[in-house]
């Protein structure tokens, strides 16, 4: 196990003590708070169900078990220049992280599409999906224009009423023209595209999310989904934020999308001045249920 790791679940364990102490005194002082967002806040306790730590040795594919490919060239609904493959060149484990790289190359796929670049998207539809908790992933993002990372799920009766019906939840995205912003959205039947009801965060002092690892996350409840980048809280989404007339259909299960577009219609097309091989890495993904629920 790499020292990576090994600081992971000295972290984890910090928290359970933690979890312990507040128990006892009623109080979670706000330094360990931020070690141990995962499991606890002053108000929550919570439970893990489901995560993928990608501690597989180098070179192994994601966990079938976990995750589905999800390939073609199609644009997926945003006019996407990549083609999404199952290829390790795409996407493999690499010390104890989860590696998606986006390469520019000539790709031709079992469909005949041709594209001028690779990727890599994977899903838990099928595999798993919850109603509400908390669903974070440890991640560094890349950085260059036409980039398009993302962290986010969809409502898994997509194959029955289909998009947006079925709902979106963004946890992030960012495109790579907006180095230090990410974004935070739903998506639902009269809220969709862009009139999605979604908010930015950047961090003070303007610094680029690619320039480290960051925890994204979600607090998702029968009234509310609040989200998270490391123990800040900075958009929370209620019924009331809907438009007139529109429907909160955040209350069946969800999977879990991770991705790295190429292009698209928000992004915008790389450039002269966007290196390739662009890669994401994702440390963990973890989900939790309150304790009680």
């Amino acid at each position: 196990m790499d020292l990576k790791k090994h600081r992971r679940y000295f972290a984890l364990a910090l928290g359970f003590v933690t979890l312990l102490l507040a128990s006892s005194t009623g109080k979670v002082s706000r330094s360990d708070a931020g070690q141990s967002a995962a499991l606890t806040n002053q108000r929550t306790v919570w439970t893990l169900v489901w995560s993928d730590e990608f501690n597989a040795g180098d070179g192994s594919v994601p966990d079938a078990s976990k995750w589905t490919f999800e390939t073609g060239g199609n644009g997926f609904g945003n006019q996407e220049l990549e083609y999404y493959t199952s290829r390790p060149q795409n996407a493999e484990i690499r010390n104890g992280n989860l590696v998606i790289t986006a390469r520019r190359e000539h790709f031709t796929g079992s469909d005949h599409v041709t594209r001028e670049y690779t990727s890599a998207r994977l899903s838990t539809s099928k595999k798993f999906a919850q109603t509400y908790g908390r669903f974070e992933a440890r991640i560094k993002i890349p950085y260059g224009q036409g980039m398009w990372p993302a962290f986010w799920m969809l409502g898994d009766d997509i194959s029955k009423i289909e998009w947006p019906g079925c709902g979106e939840i963004d946890i992030m995205e960012n495109i790579g023209r907006e180095p230090s912003i990410i974004h935070g959205t739903i998506h639902g039947p009269g809220y969709s595209g862009a009139k999605g009801i979604g908010s930015p965060f950047a961090f003070p002092d303007h610094r680029r999310f690619a320039n480290d690892y960051h925890v994204y996350a979600v607090e998702w409840s029968p009234s509310e989904i609040k989200f998270y980048v490391d123990d800040n809280l900075y958009a929370t989404r209620t019924p009331a934020d809907l438009p007139p007339g529109t429907k909160w259909i955040y209350d069946h299960p969800f999977f879990i999308i991770l991705n790295l577009a190429v292009g698209g219609s928000w992004p915008g097309s790389p450039d002269a001045n966007t290196t390739f091989p662009q890669k994401m890495l994702v440390d963990y993904v973890r989900v939790y249920k309150r304790s009680g629920d």
